[in-house]
């Protein structure tokens, strides 16, 4: 975090390049006067301008502007502010961002507005943080999540469990101070139940980092199958445009290629992996690798399965998808290049499973010989199955998200904070079955209540003695 000097009165762009409108922000004690040497009103002046009002003023020989004028403290920073709107050309904000500091302004440090507002008690940390994620939010997922935790649902779901985590701190504290008396303020059982009921909500929080994170950043889906199962071309057809090479010669895709898609207002991070097979060369094996790898990590996998290959090859694709599979990852079977066949030859199966009077094999006959309980028919060329895939990608993920309520941790400080609040949990548990002393089980809880209050920036080592003295009247 920069250095704070509140005497400073910091200007910036606060838009970005292009369009026909540029705003400019200034703020801190004496920006309107600072405003005032620079534009010029054709009624009064921003100085003695009540907050919340605009104000048309000229530049002299730059440009006519709309100045909006903030009052503290109901402004983003909880100081005097202004924004200015001018025309979008580079020379015109450059030369009135070079007079407003020529005026008494300076520069803002990167994200030092926000910081001021975080200073002023306009925001805590964590709502600080989803500023930086609203503004690059590219789905309706991910700015749900984020301006959630703008409005404060998340804080204020870690301040009651920082609340429950005070509470068993408070009670220890006040063993301490009693120590000497036979006084006895919460048996061990309470200490243990309010301690696993923290426990339990801040593994909850933590677990829901990957979804979060895969909300925020876009949910990463592995596109899997055996060489020339028609990866790249499905790739193709969900983009609408020819992003990955293409060829029927077995092992042209050798790296991962990443392209994002949104479906359903989430982003999705669609991976197309190198084709898995035996006997494959040295760099060719690298990319296979790099397959196993992406199954491994990927939210959602969509296994090709070729329809014009044998059962063998399918029993060895489905084998090697199910052995890297993480229990919690949504696996999509696929019987690509459905185009390609038809009658006996669809899905290469024995005569006898074959169904009489139909033009191929029963689904459940395919799918009970490979042991998957369903598989979409997709021809990625004739776009058939297309719409039925990208429902069954996008179904379960818009359910998780309204059942989030919003309160999903997507920030790696945050997860690593309650990481770190679990342990401490975790290790006062085990003190308490060993017996360990008090003083030195009130440390492991003093850790998780400070780990916590790092999150949205609320550490105080009086807050424990201020819940103390408004439960239990000690000082009677």
């Amino acid at each position: 975090m920069v250095s704070v000097a509140p005497g400073d009165i910091i200007c910036a762009p606060a838009s970005g390049r292009g369009g026909a409108i540029s705003i400019l922000r200034i703020s801190g004690s004496g920006c309107l006067s600072v405003v005032d040497s620079v534009v010029k009103f054709r009624n009064g002046s921003a100085s003695e301008c009540p907050g919340f009002r605009v104000k048309f003023g000229v530049v002299h020989e730059l440009d006519e502007v709309l100045v909006s004028v903030f009052r503290s403290p109901h402004s983003y920073t909880g100081e005097d502010m202004a924004e200015i709107s001018c025309h979008a050309s580079p020379y015109i904000v450059e030369s009135l961002l070079d007079r407003l500091c020529a005026a008494g302004a300076r520069m803002a440090h990167a994200g030092e507005f926000t910081q001021r507002a975080f200073v002023a008690g306009k925001m805590d940390l964590s709502q600080a943080e989803a500023v930086a994620d609203l503004i690059a939010a590219d789905s309706a997922a991910s700015h749900k999540l984020a301006f959630s935790q703008l409005r404060g649902a998340y804080s204020l779901k870690l301040k009651e469990l920082r609340a429950q985590i005070l509470e068993l701190s408070a009670l220890l504290e006040l063993e301490l101070d009693f120590s000497e008396e036979d006084v006895e303020f919460a048996d061990r059982g309470k200490f243990r139940k309010l301690a696993l009921d923290a426990l339990a909500e801040v593994e909850r929080l933590a677990d829901s980092f990957r979804l979060g994170n895969a909300f925020k950043r876009g949910i990463p889906v592995a596109i899997v199958g055996a060489v020339n199962s028609g990866k790249s071309t499905l790739l193709n057809a969900l983009l609408g445009e020819e992003r990955a090479l293409v060829s029927d010669i077995p092992g042209t895709t050798r790296d991962t290629v990443e392209e994002v898609l949104v479906l359903g207002g989430v982003a999705y991070r669609f991976i197309d992996t190198a084709g898995l097979r035996e006997g494959a060369e040295t760099i060719e094996r690298m990319g296979i690798e790099r397959s196993i790898a992406q199954i491994g990590q990927a939210s959602v996998v969509v296994a090709l399965l070729d329809s014009t290959a044998d059962t063998k090859e399918h029993l060895s694709v489905v084998s090697a998808i199910k052995a890297h599979l993480q229990k919690d990852t949504k696996v999509i079977w696929v019987k690509s290049k459905s185009d390609l066949v038809s009658g006996s030859r669809k899905g290469c199966f024995d005569p006898q499973e074959m169904v009489s009077g139909t033009s191929g094999i029963t689904d459940g006959a395919f799918c009970s010989r490979l042991g998957i309980s369903k598989a979409i028919e997709l021809s990625a060329l004739t776009g058939q199955g297309l719409d039925e895939l990208c429902d069954a990608i996008s179904s379960a993920d818009a359910d998780l998200l309204k059942a989030s309520e919003g309160v999903l941790v997507t920030n790696q400080r945050h997860h690593d904070a309650l990481r770190s609040a679990a342990s401490d949990l975790r290790s006062f548990l085990s003190g308490l079955d060993s017996g360990l002393p008090t003083d030195l089980l009130a440390e492991h809880i003093r850790s998780a209540t400070a780990t916590l209050g790092a999150i949205f920036g609320e550490v105080t080592h009086s807050e424990v003695s201020g819940m103390i003295f408004s439960r239990f009247c000690i000082g009677k």
